[in-house]
């Protein structure tokens, strides 16, 4: 398999594991998202609470985000992030509120969820049962799988000043 080091690659990884992830821990219930990588300050990934993306058909899909600037950490992280969003994404797809505050805070419903998935969740005061950490488990789903580390990553320690045309006004989950 080629190394994991140029973005289109990595996107289209990223996509073939949340697929892995919803067989293995969703019995593919999850709607398959649109999986991109862009800079998520303060979280490693988040998902859109509405479906942002829709074909020139009329097919919507909501939107899930790994950090660029987290790509590469260890493997067992990254996945741990998507089966993270993935818990959403099955929460607000039945109609379980395992979140408050805007999205923000992470309750006891998100934690069993992610833990039955086999998750480490643990408290954060400000934000809830969202501290994520993969366990033997997830360790052993990588492993099964054949699952490699991603090798590039988004520099953060560059500034840099976007330019853009206005501001995204979607909410979106974060982890």
């Amino acid at each position: 398999m080629k190394e994991m080091t140029s973005y289109v690659r990595v996107v289209g990884y990223l996509t073939k594991v949340f697929k892995l992830i919803n067989t293995e821990y969703f019995n593919n219930s999850v709607e398959m998202p649109q999986i991109t990588v862009q800079s998520t300050i303060g979280a490693y990934g988040h998902v859109t609470t509405s479906k942002v993306w829709q074909t020139d058909k009329g097919t919507a899909s909501y939107e899930l985000n790994i950090g660029a600037d987290t790509l590469a950490r260890p493997i067992e992280n990254v996945v741990a992030t998507l089966i993270h969003e993935a818990c959403h994404l099955y929460a607000m797809q039945n109609g379980i509120k395992d979140t408050s505050n805007r999205g923000v805070y992470h309750n006891k419903r998100f934690k069993a969820l992610a833990e039955e998935r086999g998750l480490q969740i643990d408290r954060y005061e400000r934000y809830g049962w969202t501290l994520t950490s993969p366990t033997d488990e997830t360790i052993r789903f990588c492993l099964d799988n054949d699952l490699q580390e991603i090798r590039i990553t988004r520099n953060t320690l560059l500034s840099f000043t976007p330019i853009g045309t206005g501001k995204a006004g979607n909410r979106a989950e974060h982890t």
